[in-house]
């Protein structure tokens, strides 16, 4: 089991520093360093090292040369947002939306969803930044409240990933916004970079197993940069 130990990270860039200090020397912000809890191999926030006696699998290898199958895109009936996307939502894929509070996304990706379920799509929409009526309200006022998204609102992202799995795995997925999720397999705060690195990994990787689009929301910061670790991008 890895052993935890104490680091101190920029909550800006992700950099680390075996010690605090005022000023980040990876990105100069400062005062955006913080403490938090690594595994023994440094790195704050990552899975616990695997054991040394645990072999991997073998995976297929295929020739290069073969038959490629175009994976279908679902229009969300946005054309600007279908446009962006490359002709709509791939399914299995994980698309990261930024831009800056009160910008809309909510709004635009609500819509979205709306559609999507309007067409005959299962579709899923995971507010973490309000609650279930803030969110019907809106909905309301875009004349979307007649549209088949399920809703919910929670920060745990345990109980969001076993609440898909349970049942049909959903076409579309909305988490709304990563900066307010959170995995207790972690000490730090929900929107810390570790926080971010983990949830959104664990999100990505539950639509490449599922086959689920996953539309995830990110803030950025007042340089425009999206908030949370480079991964992020």
């Amino acid at each position: 089991m890895a052993k935890a130990r104490r680091q101190f990270v920029c909550q800006s860039c992700g950099a680390q520093t075996p010690r605090w200090a005022g000023r980040c020397d990876g990105c100069g912000e400062w005062n955006t360093i913080s403490e938090e809890v690594a595994d023994s191999s440094g790195v704050a926030g990552g899975p616990a090292k695997a054991s040394s006696t645990k072999k991997g699998r073998q995976i297929a290898l295929v020739p290069l040369a073969g038959e490629a199958t175009e994976t279908p895109r679902r229009s969300t009936g946005l054309k600007e947002f279908d446009r962006v996307l490359g002709g709509g939502l791939v399914p299995g894929s994980a698309v990261l939306v930024g831009g800056d509070p009160g910008i809309g996304k909510s709004t635009l990706l609500l819509q979205a969803m709306a559609r999507l379920a309007n067409s005959g799509a299962e579709t899923v929409y995971i507010s973490g930044e309000e609650a279930i009526d803030q969110v019907r309200m809106r909905a309301l006022r875009l004349g979307l409240s007649d549209a088949p998204v399920a809703l919910g609102a929670e920060t745990n992202l345990r109980d969001i990933l076993a609440t898909l799995k349970d049942g049909p795995t959903p076409d579309a997925i909305v988490i709304d916004s990563v900066q307010t999720m959170w995995t207790d397999t972690l000490e730090s705060a929900p929107g810390t970079v570790s926080q971010v690195r983990a949830t959104a990994q664990e999100l990505t990787r539950f639509a490449k197993r599922s086959g689920a689009a996953m539309i995830i929301v990110g803030h950025i910061t007042k340089d425009g940069q999206i908030a949370g670790p480079k991964v992020m991008e």
